[in-house]
């Protein structure tokens, strides 16, 4: 079977995916290319992992992607139009009955930790720019060199957001983004995404939220506990006095050990903790000290290098039945969001690319892609025996997809005029 024929007949008897992106609206008032046509070239664009706009309006040329789509060659300005135009609401309730649907289907199950379903908040910079600047922009000034060798001052604009991510150990996925606004603080975009988070998949969704220390204030952890969710946050902020008094309880104790992956850990917690805010009760230090061997290459020998970390792990009241080795792999596994989110989606998706400098054009985008990505992801990991036996790459998954499209006779329109 055609390769692309393969994976919408998946996704839409998984998901009914052509019939959710049929149903996405946008803004336009007097549109002369149907809504439809626009929404499953970009989606298809993402699926495909083409990078821009420009590149898109390439593909849109060819017999196969016509057929697909039910139209005829689509312009990167007509595509940028419609991003400008769309409904970040509707794509966003795309993706949220995909989420909904993988856990109906008993999918996250393979994504708990000691049980729980975590889902990971951390903040990325999407691009910056010296000359362009739009009202969603946050500024800062940088100082460079001037091309006599002088330093000088200059505005750099930029665009960051906040994502929520299912960080498991076998199964990740994105649930949500939300834009940071100028001047705003990392914080503060992370609640209001809670908040929807709450609303769209409800309390039960998930269980913990875990966090990096920029997050680890009272006002913080009290929002997210009065919103269902216990908390756990790296803890870095040596003035605390908790960190100090977790630190000096710990020493007097008699830690867990244990060998994870030719590392050696020692774990230790201490309980009923004052923090910042008396109101958010008494509070837990979860601490390890882990101990492995590392080899580097110095003048063509294998050089045997001993390394250390340590780590300290706060947790909010209603999750202080979880023991502290769980706490300990929610803790390590809040890096999946980096190695995974972040790093495929800059390296496939365009994260960086900004595809029109407009603020609801981005959000679009971004949601577009990540919906692609989380897509392309389930249809090659969940479907296909050939990339779960590692026979076959993503990369080469893609490639089979984009010749796919050269066979345009064996292809479906997925939407028609």
């Amino acid at each position: 079977m055609n390769r692309l024929r393969q994976l919408w007949h998946y996704l839409d008897k998984v998901f009914d995916l052509s019939v959710l992106v049929r149903q996405v609206r946008d803004r336009r008032v007097f549109p002369v290319i149907p809504a439809p046509a626009l929404h499953f070239s970009l989606l298809s664009g993402a699926l495909l992992r083409i990078p821009s706009l420009l590149d898109l309006s390439q593909k849109t040329r060819g017999p196969g992607w016509q057929r697909l789509i039910g139209h005829g060659p689509i312009s990167d300005d007509a595509l940028g139009y419609a991003l400008e135009h769309g409904r970040p609401e509707d794509w966003r309730s795309v993706l949220a009955t995909v989420n909904r649907t993988l856990k109906a289907n008993k999918q996250f199950e393979r994504a708990k930790i000691g049980g729980q379903l975590v889902v990971t908040l951390d903040a990325n910079e999407q691009f910056k720019s010296r000359s362009r600047c739009c009202p969603g922009c946050s500024a800062r000034r940088i100082k460079i060199p001037s091309p006599q060798g002088q330093e000088q001052e200059l505005t750099e604009y930029f665009h960051r957001q906040v994502y929520a991510h299912i960080s498991g150990p076998d199964f990740c996925v994105i649930l949500d983004l939300e834009p940071i606004g100028p001047g705003e603080e990392e914080a503060r975009a992370a609640l209001r995404l809670l908040g929807r988070l709450r609303r769209v998949y409800g309390v039960r969704f998930f269980d913990v939220v875990t966090v990096d220390a920029w997050y680890a204030t009272g006002p913080f952890l009290r929002a997210v506990e009065k919103l269902g969710w216990g908390v756990v946050s790296v803890l870095k902020q040596e003035r605390y006095t908790i960190y100090q008094e977790a630190s000096t309880l710990a020493a007097h104790q008699q830690a867990l050990c244990w060998e994870d992956q030719g590392r050696h850990i020692q774990l230790r917690e201490v309980r009923d903790l004052d923090f910042t805010d008396p109101a958010l009760g008494k509070l837990r230090v979860v601490m390890a000290d882990e101990a492995w061997t590392q080899t580097r290459v110095v003048g063509g020998q294998r050089v045997p290098e001993p390394k250390t970390s340590h780590w300290r792990w706060l947790t909010s009241p209603r999750i202080d039945s979880l023991p502290a080795r769980v706490v300990w792999q929610i803790g390590h596994q809040r890096w999946g969001i980096e190695n995974h989110a972040f790093n495929e989606l800059t390296r496939h998706y365009g994260l960086e690319h900004c595809a029109r400098h407009d603020p609801v054009a981005i959000v679009v985008w971004l949601l577009i892609r990540v919906l692609g990505f989380v897509l392309f992801e389930l249809f090659a990991k969940l479907h296909l025996k050939t990339v779960r036996l590692g026979h076959q790459t993503l990369q080469d998954l893609r490639d089979c997809l984009l010749l796919a499209l050269g066979r345009w006779e064996e292809l479906e329109a997925l939407w028609s005029g």
